[in-house]
């Protein structure tokens, strides 16, 4: 009988250890997107993600100038618990036909009425990538319709291809 009594509480210690740690990981990925979305020149053209392992980050995403990428690492490194920084953003082909059709597709989604809550968003959830004329959607959305107007806009606006990885949040 008392193996089972410490097994149990020794199985109850391990388990808070992993939600304290987990807390804390969360806590440093909240940290480290608040980082990446306050950064001034992050706009809806740019997506970044970062995954945490023991105080590693790796970020993954694509933005639009190189500069972005290597701030972005910056700005993460210099977080506190961050103990080394594998900086996988991609950096979108420099293109003024990629830039006009970024620009014609936000003025079509963000300036719908449908969209006006998302456009006031201090970081809006709606990201507009666009690599050689592809186009794709990704971020969150409240509802199904939507994901499904927000793709329905960003059509026919001269783009070679349109994938949407629109989430919705639940």
């Amino acid at each position: 009988m008392p193996s089972r009594v410490l097994s149990a509480v020794l199985a109850a210690c391990f388990c808070c250890a992993l939600s304290a740690s987990a807390q804390a990981r969360d806590a440093q990925l909240a940290d480290i997107t608040r980082a990446v979305h306050t950064y001034n020149r992050y706009t809806v053209f740019d997506d970044v993600h970062a995954r945490i392992d023991a105080g590693a980050v790796t970020l993954t995403g694509k933005v639009t100038l190189p500069l972005k990428k290597d701030e972005i690492g910056k700005r993460v490194a210099g977080l506190p618990g961050v103990t080394a920084v594998q900086n996988d953003i991609e950096v979108l082909s420099a293109s003024p036909i990629d830039d006009d059709l970024r620009q014609r597709i936000a003025r079509a989604i963000y300036g719908d009425a449908a969209f006006w809550r998302y456009a006031a968003m201090p970081t809006p959830p709606i990201r507009i990538l666009v690599e050689r004329g592809r186009v794709t959607l990704t971020g969150v959305v409240a509802t199904e319709s939507d994901r499904m107007l927000a793709r329905s806009l960003a059509t026919g606006l001269g783009e070679a291809a349109l994938v949407c990885d629109l989430r919705i949040d639940r």
